[in-house]
């Protein structure tokens, strides 16, 4: 508002007691804000210094110290010498102008949609440079004279245009016509005209230029986020192009593929969460799939740290109306958590349901826990069809062994709630269950009893490397003595030849 203030003088003299008490409580404000600054931490090598002198002295020598402490310098006294009407005065407020740029930064970090207020901020600055440049056409036009010709202002003396309304939108609208260069301006008569054109012209070209180059920007990161989110359509459809792919499968593509727009359903989450730190990615997977997991009856009373685990490993997968996600006798790899949509427990035929499995129920248990006297083995005892879209979660067998391992003791106990399962189930044989306790036990004392033979030949042949190494160490020193012997018997011989011959 100071350039406006400053160019519309009417409106300082109309609205001073107003513009004043908005001014010192400003000047309160950037006050207030100088006294926050020191009591505000700072991220020191990573770590948070809550230390108020530590703070205060970091502030103080900082540039940004020095730019707030300018900007609330008192130039307001030189209201004494040039008048209350003069706002200008007060132009060292916009060097706190970087506390407004901060807080864009932070909130474009934190907030759920960036990209809506980088529009935002961008309409924004385009109206701040139309607001001033309005206001510096009305300064020129008041310099030049108003009225006296068709490009600045007209006379101010005609009711119609002597209104501080009238005046702004004018200044406005004229303005705005020159800074999109929509065209239907008149022409420049005077020196000083023919200069605020140019420079007008030229900020154009480069608003116009940043304006695209910020809202290209903003689309690329828009198509870049639906891609990381969403499969390629456009590959799927020119590969069914290409080889020429019946309509109903291609309908099924379609129908699939906006089900996933539509309701925002997620097919590789594990890929977009792939950057963050291991920890935050364990509690962001946490705290969106730890609730389902713990429905499931044989990982409740689980470890904490096992679970977690267990949910990095889950797999979402999305299925269509009418779709099997097993059949009778399929060898069972994997279990399911219903996460959204109904599935049907149906016969052979196809038809005929059994029952209705709803969300948050699950299957497939059994089938990755090897319990010993399963009946039925790894195989599906029934046909399961997806009835609409239906959201599940996938656990493989082998995710599941691998974080078993580094947990014996949930082992153990998943294993023994299984046992209960397959108990009610009547599909567990414990005369084989038994027989195969037994088979085991006996291979792991076979394996005991080859460790403790394996461990003896290994001190036999540490001994016999031992003694190798000693009897290797004796016969070097042996045969540096007999060389040294050797090398004087030789010098002896030199010598008496030596004697002979003289």
């Amino acid at each position: 508002m100071c350039p406006r203030r400053s160019c519309f003088t009417e409106m300082q003299h109309k609205y001073l007691p107003i513009w004043l008490c908005l001014d010192y409580l400003c000047d309160i404000l950037y006050i207030m804000d100088i006294i926050a600054n020191f009591h505000t931490g700072f991220l020191q090598e990573g770590i948070l210094v809550t230390d108020k002198r530590l703070i205060a002295s970091y502030y103080s020598r900082s540039s940004t110290f020095c730019w707030d402490l300018l900007s609330i310098l008192p130039t307001d006294f030189l209201y004494f010498k040039f008048g209350l009407h003069t706002p200008s005065v007060r132009v060292n407020r916009f060097l706190r102008s970087h506390r407004l740029f901060e807080s864009f930064d932070r909130t474009e970090t934190r907030i759920s949609y960036p990209n809506v207020f980088r529009i935002s901020k961008l309409m924004a600055y385009i109206f701040v440079v139309i607001h001033w440049n309005s206001c510096i056409y009305f300064a020129l036009s008041s310099y030049v004279g108003f009225g006296k010709d068709v490009w600045v202002y007209p006379n101010i003396s005609d009711p119609d245009f002597g209104r501080l309304g009238r005046q702004y939108l004018y200044s406005f609208y004229f303005s705005t016509l020159i800074l999109t260069t929509v065209g239907d301006i008149p022409p420049p008569m005077q020196e000083e005209e023919y200069i605020f054109m140019v420079v007008d012209f030229l900020i154009a070209v480069l608003g116009f230029a940043t304006i695209m180059g910020s809202i290209s920007s903003v689309v690329t990161n828009l198509n870049s986020a639906d891609k990381s989110f969403y499969p390629n359509y456009d590959q799927v459809k020119l590969y069914m192009k290409m080889y020429k792919v019946n309509k109903s499968v291609k309908k099924k593509v379609i129908a699939w593929h906006q089900h996933l727009q539509i309701n925002k359903k997620l097919t590789n989450e594990n890929q977009i969460l792939q950057n963050l730190p291991e920890k935050l990615r364990v509690e962001v997977a946490v705290s969106v799939h730890l609730p389902t997991l713990s429905k499931v009856q044989i990982f409740q009373h689980c470890e904490k740290g096992l679970l977690e685990e267990l949910v990095l490993k889950l797999k979402p997968q999305v299925y269509s109306p009418g779709e099997y996600v097993c059949k009778k006798g399929d060898i069972g790899r994997e279990m399911y958590i219903i996460k959204d949509g109904k599935l049907a427990v149906v016969a052979d035929d196809g038809i005929t349901q059994f029952a209705v499995l709803g969300e948050g129920m699950y299957f497939g248990e059994i089938s990755i826990i090897n319990i010993k006297g399963n009946t039925s083995g790894n195989r599906r005892t029934a046909n399961i069809k997806s009835i609409g879209y239906s959201d599940l979660f996938c656990l493989s067998k082998e995710d599941l062994k691998d974080v078993l391992t580094e947990y014996p003791d949930a082992k153990a106990m998943l294993e023994e709630k299984g046992r209960e399962i397959l108990l009610k189930m009547n599909k567990l044989d414990e005369n084989l269950a038994a027989e195969l306790v037994a088979k085991q036990q006996e291979v792991d004392n076979k394996v005991r009893r080859l460790e403790v033979n394996l461990e003896s030949l290994q001190t036999k042949l540490a001994r016999l490397l031992a003694e190798l190494e000693s009897n290797a160490v004796k016969m070097c020193q042996r045969i540096k003595c007999l060389e040294w012997e050797i090398s004087l018997w030789e010098e002896e011989g030199s010598k008496e030849e030596l004697h002979d011959g003289q």
